[in-house]
Formats: C-alpha cells, structure tokens, sequence
C-alpha cells in the first residue's frame, strides 16, 4: 500500500499519526476489509481500536449495512444473550413482547464487540456457533435462525492469558484471531502526541470560541516523556481541560506537569494475589507465630547451653543449675503440640513467666516442682489432663472449658469421646 493511500485512509477516518506501527495496523485493516475474515484487534484502552472497525467496515463490500458497536463489559450478564441473540416473549420475567438481537438486525452489516474478554463462557459458545455455521437460537427459543454478519473483536486484555486462566473459551479465540491487528499505545508513538495535542487543541478552540493553546519546547519534552496510560481518551482530556481553564495560551512545562496525573503503572506495586478468605492470615494469627517462634529459640538456647555445661569443665555449675534444663524434653513437644492445634500460648500448658522478680534459686524451686518426673511424657495424655482440668473447672460445662482451652466445643466434644472422658 503506498503512502497516498494511506494519507487518504487517515484523513478519511481522521486519524492523526505518523509512526510506523500505525501504519502497519492501517495497512493489515484495509487489506483485510474486502474479505469476510473475523479480525481480532487488540489494544491498551483509549489507543483508538474502534476507529479500525470503522475502516475495516467502510472499506468492505457490507459498507451499505450497519455497523453496531458493542460494549461486552457494559451489558449486564444476564441479558446480554437478549441484547446479542433476540428473545420469544415470555421467556423470561420482564419479556412483555418478543425481540430482535444484534445479530438479526445487522444481518448483511458488521457487529464490533469491544471488550471481547467481558463475555460470559454461556455467551461465548453462542457467538462460537453464529462464527461457525451462521446461525443462532433466540433466547426462550427452539428455532434456529440464519444470519449474516460478519464480526471484528477488540480486547484491551491478553486473551491468551485469559485462556490460559479459564475466563475465554481457547477455540474462540482462535476463531476470533484470523486476522490479529496490534493498535500501539499512544507512548510507542513518538512525535505523535504532539501532533494529536495540536489537533485537540485546534477542534476545542472552536467548540469553546477560544484561541489554541500551544506548548513550550520544554513542555513538548515533558508531554513525550509521559507515559499516558489513558492514551488517545487521557490525551484528548488533557488539552481540554488546559483550554478551558489557562488563561495564558502558552502552556510551559511547569503549568503542563500540573495536569499530568503521576503514573501508577509504572510505579513498583506490593501486590497480592487474590486468596480465599480461609487462607487470609490475621495480625493476631501472626503475632501468636511470632510469640512462639521466640519461645522456641528461648528453649533452643537452653539446650545449647546445657551442651555447653555438660562438658566436664562446668559440670559443678551444671549441678548447681539442671532444675533449669529438666524440662526441656517437655516443652518442645509441649510447643509442638499448641502449634499444630492453633492455640494460644497459656501458662496453664506449662511455660513459666520469663518476668519473674524473685531470687534465681526461687526461680529454679518453681520450675523443678511444676516439672516434676512424669511417667509418660505422650503428647495424648497431657491434652487428656488438660481437659479434665478444664471440665472440673468449669463443672462440666462443656462451652467454658473450651473456651478456657482455646478451642471449639465441637472439637471439646470430640476429645471428649476420644479420650473416653466420664464428665
């Protein structure tokens, strides 16, 4: 295609540009409009991918038909297979007469579905079907209808990835796909943004009677260092904004950055996959971990210190302390055993108040007696005990004793029968 005809399709659509990814996108769209092939064009929003379905379709042989656009994420999931299909009356609540859908009144014209990925899967193997065999079913319906349309796709998404997660049908995409043209964001294109802020600026001095706003060569600078998220739309927006409200004609760069939003996008974010609600962890949840990681390392240090006065060396100092390392056996597993059942730490569940204010033999008077030789150190027969205590506490009232164990009175209830405890 030779650059005449490519000025005479821009000036024709009034698009403004002259970047070579445009042109390329201008290039596959007319050469693709005298055939009936779908078109899949993919874009960031506001890039501009409506005005190639228009030139797909005026350059076609259905130019004479319609051409109705379609905003898949506006229509309400529910009545979107109405809006695109038809419906009998009666077949839903609300269907007081019977409709045409967008697929029988453009018969003969194109349909553009912008926002192709918004698409219910119930919708999309609708439109699969009409892509394949031309035909559709009304909703409400048993008659199959002919129709003859042909359809140009936009997303602002990667249907790959949406393919790839489950949310688009993957034989819809590639039906959709036959001709795949890439709009390129308005930051890919260079002296183009200035050329769309003079075009802008010329169309709103005549809407609001005022004379053109122009730029600075700095703030040329800061409008192509921009990123312009919102391409074309944000663009478009800027210089209105700026001709309605500056005074002064001559926008500089300070009075530009003014109106430029900061750009999220290309600020790095934290950024948190979507969970279930089961598996979201709380700050008390945390804090709980926190509590007993630090335990833990407290009785590690414990036992590194007895290695230490073990040797032969310390052994006086070691006889003068052991009360402090005898239960070291019992407070790991006892930990273990919280841990893997979510309870909150307790002094009842036999840690000792490392605040102690007393003498350190009284220190070590308390712990020796609180952990005195047991016959079974079983992880089973230390929770049987506790329940019994908690039960006797609370006179067999089975949801006090839960409470003061941490736990529910479904899973009390449970032990209960487990460890065949007589109340």
């Amino acid at each position: 295609m030779t650059d005449s005809e490519i000025l005479s399709i821009k000036q024709r659509f009034g698009i403004i540009g002259n970047s070579a990814s445009l042109k390329h996108a201008i290039e596959v769209a007319a050469q693709v409009a005298p055939t009936d092939m779908t078109v899949l064009i993919t874009g960031e929003s506001g890039s501009g991918k409506e005005s190639f379905s228009k030139i797909i379709h005026q350059l076609s042989a259905r130019k004479h038909g319609k051409l109705i656009a379609i905003n898949c994420g506006a229509i309400p999931e529910g009545t979107i297979d109405s809006e695109l299909f038809g419906h009998e009356k009666g077949s839903f609540t609300g269907a007081h007469e019977a409709r045409k859908g967008y697929f029988e009144v453009t018969d003969g014209g194109t349909i553009f579905l912008d926002e192709i990925a918004e698409m219910p899967l119930g919708t999309q193997a609708r439109l699969l079907r009409v892509l394949e065999n031309g035909e559709f079913i009304k909703v409400g319906s048993s008659k199959v209808q002919k129709t003859d349309v042909r359809v140009v796709a936009a997303s602002n998404v990667d249907l790959q990835s949406a393919v790839t997660d489950g949310k688009f049908r993957e034989d819809l995409y590639y039906r959709l796909s036959t001709v795949p043209i890439s709009v390129p964001p308005l930051r890919d294109r260079g002296e183009d943004i200035v050329l769309l802020f003079r075009k802008f600026s010329s169309d709103f001095s005549e809407k609001y009677r005022v004379k053109p706003i122009q730029l600075t060569e700095n703030a040329q600078a800061v409008l192509l260092e921009y990123r312009f998220p919102g391409n074309i739309r944000q663009l478009k927006n800027l210089v209105e904004q700026m001709s309605v409200l500056e005074m002064d004609r001559t926008i500089n760069a300070d009075t530009l950055r003014k109106y430029l939003p900061p750009d999220y996008r290309s600020v790095p974010m934290l950024y948190k996959k979507a969970t279930d609600r089961a598996a979201d962890v709380s700050e008390r949840d945390i804090l709980y971990k926190v509590l007993f990681d630090m335990k833990q390392d407290v009785t590690e240090l414990k036992k590194l210190v007895f290695q230490l006065l073990s040797s032969d060396q310390d052994e006086q100092l070691l006889q003068k302390h052991k009360g402090l390392f005898k239960n070291l056996e019992e407070e790991s597993d006892t930990q273990t055993y919280i841990l893997s059942n979510g309870n909150q730490p307790d002094n009842k569940v036999g840690y000792e108040d490392s605040e102690d204010t007393g003498s350190n033999d009284d220190l070590i008077e308390d712990i020796t007696h609180e952990t005195e030789p047991d016959d079974s150190l079983s992880i089973e027969k230390k929770e049987k005990e506790l329940i019994i205590k908690a039960l006797q506490k609370n006179n067999n009232k089975r949801k006090y004793a839960a409470q003061d164990l941490g736990i529910s009175e479904r899973t009390l209830y449970r032990k209960i029968k487990q460890y065949q405890i007589d109340e």
